[in-house]
């Protein structure tokens, strides 16, 4: 069985895990990651549009996250991250801030504010811990660790760990982020045989394949984030090559202030000391 698209493109994503139609399959994923105890499940959600132009689907910058509120009210968003630009902590935090404090209107109270979840599933490893693909974060007090309130929980999905496993994946949450790595053959098939609601993507997506409208945003969508990719790997390198040229030249002119202060001293003795500081 093999996959017809990069599942962790954003547009893919949107259009599998973020359409009406298939509610079931994003509420499914949500518990998995929310890790909801029986009987505590999400059954319903809204989705709240965050619908991009397609016109603009070739810009690197352009950004499909899925967001939605639940029936208590809380909001979640879901980011999908293919390429590290090395700001994602940053980023998580503005744009959790920016959804939260957009819940309110001018002169409402704050009491009124709910609980905002973001979940980042990253396709690169942001997080020092080799060990936890999965970290969740809230605010607490730094000894006692009690919760200053739910409001804030932020989750970091980093699939290059989970792939450094040599186990079986054994939890739901597991299992969905093999099927989002690209999975396919028969290690895609026996995660298929007790996840229906991955069956049920993985025919979405199959779906999705069949539309030559779909496909070309598709293919605008990759074709930004290789770009993208591109872009950052060179100015990765030319930050190295700036930094060897810049080391060189400090130490060549560390090495002719050193010859200076030698003449110096062996022409001035102790009154060298005075010109000493010219040189730095």
């Amino acid at each position: 069985m093999k996959r017809s698209v990069n599942r962790m493109n954003d547009y893919v994503f949107k259009r599998i895990f973020g359409s009406e139609e298939n509610k079931d399959i994003l509420l499914n994923f949500l518990n998995a990651v929310l890790n909801s105890r029986s009987g505590y499940e999400l059954t319903e959600i809204e989705l709240l549009d965050r619908e991009l132009d397609p016109d603009f689907l070739g810009d690197k910058y352009a950004r499909l996250d899925i967001l939605g509120r639940t029936a208590k009210g809380s909001l979640i968003n879901i980011e999908i991250q293919i390429v590290n630009q090395y700001n994602m902590e940053k980023r998580t935090l503005f744009y959790w801030a920016k959804l939260y404090q957009g819940q309110l209107q001018s002169g409402q109270s704050h009491a009124l504010l709910k609980k905002t979840v973001t979940i980042n599933v990253l396709n690169f490893i942001c997080l020092p811990d080799a060990s936890r693909y999965h970290n969740t974060y809230h605010v607490r007090e730094d000894e006692t660790h009690q919760a200053l309130n739910d409001d804030l929980e932020i989750h970091f999905l980093e699939l290059p760990k989970l792939l450094c496993r040599t186990s079986t994946p054994q939890t739901r949450l597991e299992k969905w982020l093999l099927y989002l790595n690209n999975a396919e053959g028969k290690e895609l098939e026996e995660v298929l045989m007790s996840e229906p609601m991955i069956k049920k993507a993985l025919t979405c997506e199959q779906i999705f394949a069949k539309s030559a409208l779909e496909r070309r945003r598709y293919e605008l969508r990759e074709k930004a984030i290789m770009e993208e990719q591109t872009l950052l790997h060179g100015a990765r390198e030319e930050g190295r090559i700036e930094g060897k040229l810049e080391g060189r030249i400090e130490g060549k002119l560390e090495g002719a202030k050193q010859t200076i202060r030698t003449i110096l001293e062996i022409k001035f003795g102790a009154e060298s000391a005075v010109l000493m500081p010219l040189l730095e």
